[in-house]
């Protein structure tokens, strides 16, 4: 069970939600709550157990007057989807020409605020507008479910039942802390909340009233005490100020990948040794200790990972999402995209050619939406619908010969 000295700091971290970015709002009938009266025996039963923890009598009628059991949180639970991405399709999706366009945006609006954030925490401005990138779309996606309604409804359910009921105690002594509303109070479907999607618990040890106007405000529309929560959880787990993640290198030719580990930290030289430079040639530069991610091989492009990339990974331990904060942050602060060719994916197709396959499909009248060249459920029923239409076996599958047939 984790405790409030949880070392993961948002609802993706623990398998509650999907890491990858999601396109448009949560349907109204998702939020909306069911009469269930095993449901309020269970709170009625929270109420004393809160209470023995400290909280009000007027706290908990304040948090539990229109807290409600949601079905479509529990939906979610069961039907949680692990989306395996190669490193190459994750960096299109968070940090796609669009993505960055954004962030640079986003960053320019909150200049003054990323960067006094960073001057009092020593957490670079651009990786703290990338973490508020990816987590939220810069403010525009915090979740739209009511947080003790499902924390509630997640600790009542009872498959982790402890764990949420801790978040709804935390989400209660929020409200009694006077930090916000149970109005106020959204986020995901899981409970985390804000600009930086914090859970409750974890908001309570490292919420920062950077504004000092004595509340913790990590859901208005200033991001600002939540980017101040994210960079003071960074910098109590050993965040290097002004040095970097890690960056692209180049892998050569008959490198051993079975090195390429992020728990096998060499010194530099070791790799410099080994023939890892800098895409290009040069040198790959010193900041100690560091591994390899070689994620398409030998000959292909790779990355260095220095120690913050481990600490960006205790915000999320996922590889992919480290690395994309850091190349999103990168190319906020003006880095131009990563120079090596990944080379084609299983299905024969370069990430160009796939995205060329999308736009062929979108000019027949088969909506994918935005070219990326990651290939995902849109797509696949894209090509099925096409494949249906031409009396083809329906695969749903790009290939080579699919992209040639479509033509130019």
């Amino acid at each position: 069970m984790l405790t409030r000295r949880a070392t993961i700091l948002s609802a993706s971290a623990l398998g509650l939600s999907a890491c990858l970015p999601t396109g448009g709002g949560t349907p109204p009938e998702a939020t909306r709550a069911v009469a269930n009266p095993a449901f309020d025996a269970w709170l009625d039963g929270f109420r004393g157990r809160a209470v023995a923890q400290g909280i009000t009598g007027q706290t908990l009628d304040r948090g539990l007057s229109r807290a409600g059991f949601l079905p479509g949180v529990i939906e979610r639970d069961r039907n949680q989807t692990e989306f395996t991405r190669t490193t190459e399709d994750y960096l299109a999706i968070v940090a796609s020409e669009d993505d960055v366009a954004e962030g640079r945006q986003a960053y320019a609006r909150q200049r003054n605020n990323l960067e006094a954030v960073s001057a009092r925490f020593g957490v670079q401005p651009e990786i703290l507008a990338a973490f508020w990138g990816v987590e939220s779309r810069y403010g525009t996606r915090i979740g739209d479910f009511p947080v003790i309604s499902a924390t509630a409804t997640l600790a009542f359910d009872g498959r982790r039942g402890r764990f949420f009921e801790a978040q709804l105690l935390g989400a209660m002594q929020i409200i009694q802390a006077g930090d916000t509303t149970p109005d106020r109070m959204v986020g995901s479907w899981a409970g985390a909340m804000g600009h930086t999607q914090q859970l409750p618990t974890v908001f309570l040890e490292y919420g920062i009233d950077f504004r000092g106007d004595g509340r913790r405000d990590i859901w208005g529309a200033d991001p600002t005490d939540g980017l101040a929560t994210t960079a003071n959880y960074m910098v109590r787990y050993g965040w290097q100020p002004g040095a970097p993640w890690g960056m692209e290198v180049a892998i050569p030719p008959g490198f051993d990948t079975g090195q390429a580990d992020r728990r096998n930290r060499q010194p530099v030289s070791t790799w410099r040794a080994a023939g890892i430079t800098r895409p290009g040639g040069g040198a790959v530069p010193d900041h100690g200790p560091a591994a390899i991610h070689a994620p398409a091989g030998a000959g292909r492009p790779g990355f260095i990972l220095y120690q913050n990339f481990n600490v960006i990974r205790r915000y999320n331990p996922s590889t992919n999402y480290a690395i994309g904060v850091g190349y999103l942050a990168d190319r906020i602060a003006g880095a131009g995209p990563l120079q090596g060719d990944f080379g084609a994916d299983a299905t024969g197709l370069t990430q160009a050619q796939r995205r060329e396959l999308q736009a062929r499909l979108n000019r027949l009248g088969y909506d994918v939406g935005t070219p990326d060249g990651v290939v995902g459920r849109r797509t696949e029923a894209a090509i099925s619908a096409l494949q249906r239409d031409r009396g083809l076996a329906v695969t749903g599958q790009p290939s080579p010969a699919l992209l040639a047939a479509l033509g130019g």
